[in-house]
């Protein structure tokens, strides 16, 4: 059975190139045989959740931290640095008894 894993990655800031980053770590977390989800690529799609919102930001990261309930793995993607979103996110991994694991995928490219 395929893990269920949590893709941390930056989203604010270079908002393009984060979208573009996520992408290929979901890629590269498929490519691993597990079975992930990047909430911060679903609910900051258009029509759903507005980022620049703050209650609707906060929204997203509770709908997406709340996750962790079932969740195998927490994956931290680090090429793009650190986010406050992020830091969330491994707090709340480590809320589960989910030891994060870091990992880099810019000398790994994956076709996005």
């Amino acid at each position: 059975m395929k893990p269920l894993v949590i893709i941390e990655s930056p989203f604010a800031g270079d908002v393009e190139a984060n979208i573009t980053y996520a992408r290929k770590c979901v890629a590269d977390s498929v490519h691993r045989g597990e079975a992930p989800i990047a909430s911060h690529l679903l609910f900051t799609q258009p029509g759903i959740l507005n980022d620049d919102i703050p209650g609707e930001r906060a929204l997203g990261i509770e709908a997406g931290l709340a996750w962790y309930r079932v969740a195998d793995k927490c994956v931290v993607y680090v090429d793009r640095g650190w986010s406050r979103g992020m830091n969330e996110g491994v707090e709340r991994a480590r809320l589960f008894g989910l030891e994060p694991e870091i990992r880099q995928i810019e000398e790994r490219e994956v076709a996005a």
